[in-house]
């Protein structure tokens, strides 16, 4: 049976989603033009929010995550794994990678794409502000 967590977020003018290796949604109020990872700010939920069981689904290696991004009629969604090193404690970021780097804010591994891998529809809604809803789903 699959769990899942939704966060709502909105996008800000600095969205590039340009990164090749991670995405990211944030709790923060703000977005320098640094942040070239940064799907969405002011994010309701963070990883440490996240419910005991879903967490602990997500930490299981044969784990299927998938991270569904929805602004303004535009749907992208993003599969990666689980891993048992994941710790879903960080209070600000959930952080999505390609690769197998695992800290406090890294909700999946070896992602399909990163964020500059996201439909750029999408991305254009993020950067006029648009709200968005991010579902993570568990198998």
């Amino acid at each position: 049976m699959a769990l899942e967590e939704v966060i709502h977020a909105r996008g800000h003018e600095n969205v590039r989603a340009e990164h090749a290796s991670t995405f990211e949604v944030t709790t923060d109020d703000y977005l320098t033009p640094a942040g070239d990872c940064i799907l969405a700010i002011e994010a309701d939920r963070a990883p440490s929010d996240f419910d005991p069981d879903f967490v602990a689904a997500c930490q299981d290696t044969d784990a299927t995550i998938t991270v569904e991004i929805e602004a303004d009629g535009h749907v992208e969604s993003v599969t990666g794994r689980g891993d048992p090193h994941l710790e879903f404690t960080n209070d600000r970021s959930a952080v999505g990678r390609t690769s197998e780097y695992v800290d406090d804010r890294t909700i999946l591994l070896e992602a399909e794409f990163a964020a500059e891998g996201f439909d750029r529809d999408l991305v254009a809604a993020l950067a006029d502000g648009a709200e968005a809803t991010v579902t993570i789903t568990v198998e």
